[in-house]
């Protein structure tokens, strides 16, 4: 499936709760149905600057498709992590590069979190993005 189309498929998913708290509960089963994190991959590079929970990303290049991986210490942040993940991973450098992940804003979520968790979410993108930038730039090296 494509990027929009996952995303298509999160704002569908979302929009059949009208109350924000059924939300928060989409998101921590979201969450809980994430697979935990190896332990060698908790590492202090592996950890999301500006995130106020602990959250973990790690990202592994396979036949040119990012595969993420995360967690986070806090049950609300993983459930974003989450949606992150089956949203971003097994595509191409060049299709996380270039997503609009509208998804957020149609949802609600930015609106919906705190200032200090909107500013993790900004942070968890601008993360996957990096290392799909730094992926593109090994393959375009060869």
């Amino acid at each position: 499936m494509t990027i929009n189309e996952l995303q298509n498929n999160v704002i569908e998913e979302f929009a059949d709760f009208d109350d924000w708290m059924d939300k928060y509960a989409l998101l921590i089963d979201l969450g809980n149905s994430l697979p935990p994190l190896e332990e060698k991959y908790k590492t202090e590079s592996n950890l999301i600057e500006g995130c106020q929970s602990r959250v973990w990303l790690q990202a592994d290049y396979v036949d040119g498709k990012i595969l993420f991986k995360g967690e986070s210490d806090a049950v609300i942040v993983k459930g974003i992590v989450s949606l992150l993940i089956s949203i971003l991973s097994d595509h191409t450098p060049q299709e996380i590069l270039d997503a609009d992940l509208y998804f957020i804003e149609k949802i609600g979520l930015k609106e919906h979190l705190s200032p200090t968790r909107s500013n993790g979410l900004v942070a968890m993108v601008k993360q996957m993005r990096m290392y799909a930038l730094a992926f593109r730039t090994k393959e375009q090296q060869g």
